[in-house]
This record gives structure tokens, C-alpha cells and sequence, in this order.
């Protein structure tokens, strides 16, 4: 994984993990890396995913069982919600760019709709 600077690396870490349970790369129930395990595979220090597994934790997107690790949720619910959140996130940062082009929202359509079109 390449780290972006102008990001926390935490936060990276978290909307990647985000991503893998929302594409069930991740299942519901699958247990993660352990601390050590993750913080070696990506080269960050373990506090680093120590932090990003207890921000998991309190979004109740995982859960730890003590002495056996954390594991995703089962809820199909809340893994839905993930996906929504990360996918209106993605749709407002483009709104506020083409803003920031002058662009309005209904322009923007349109040219999503042409671009849509040449695929």
C-alpha cells in the first residue's frame, strides 16, 4: 500500500480496510490480521493499526474478541452502510471539485452522462 502525505496514515489504513469489507474482500465474521502481523505487512508502526482497529471498533464496523482477535461484523446492515458512506463521500468530494471548477451539479451530470456514453 502507498501512503499519500498529505493523509493521515490512519486514516488510509482505516478507509482501505473500509473498502475490503465493503467489496467482501473481508467477509462478515473473518478475522483480521493481528496487530503485528498488519503493521509488518504494511510497514507502519503497530501502534499505527492498534489506533485504526480501536477507530474500526467504535464505528462498529469490527469487533474483538479477547485473546482471539478482531473480526469484522456480521451485520449486513451496517456493511451496507459502509459502502453508501464511502460511495456519498466519493460523490460529494466531486461535487465540491467541479465547484471549485465553476461547474454546477447539473453540468457535471451531464458531462458524467457523455463520459458514461463513450464506454
Amino acid at each position: 500500500m502507498e501512503f499519500k502525505k498529505n493523509i493521515p496514515i490512519y486514516l488510509q489504513i482505516m478507509d482501505k480496510l473500509k473498502q475490503d469489507i465493503s467489496l467482501k474482500t473481508l467477509k462478515p465474521g473473518e478475522k483480521l490480521m493481528s496487530t503485528r502481523e498488519l503493521a509488518v505487512e504494511l510497514k507502519v508502526n503497530p501502534n499505527t493499526v492498534s489506533r485504526v482497529y480501536k477507530e474500526l471498533e467504535l464505528e462498529n464496523i469490527v469487533f474483538t474478541k479477547r485473546g482471539m482477535g478482531t473480526f469484522v461484523v456480521e451485520d449486513e446492515t451496517i456493511l451496507e452502510n459502509i459502502k453508501k458512506k464511502m460511495a456519498n463521500d466519493i460523490i460529494i468530494k466531486f461535487i465540491c471539485d467541479m465547484r471549485d471548477l465553476n461547474i454546477s451539479t447539473k453540468e457535471a451530470i451531464k458531462m458524467l452522462r457523455e463520459i458514461e456514453e463513450e464506454k
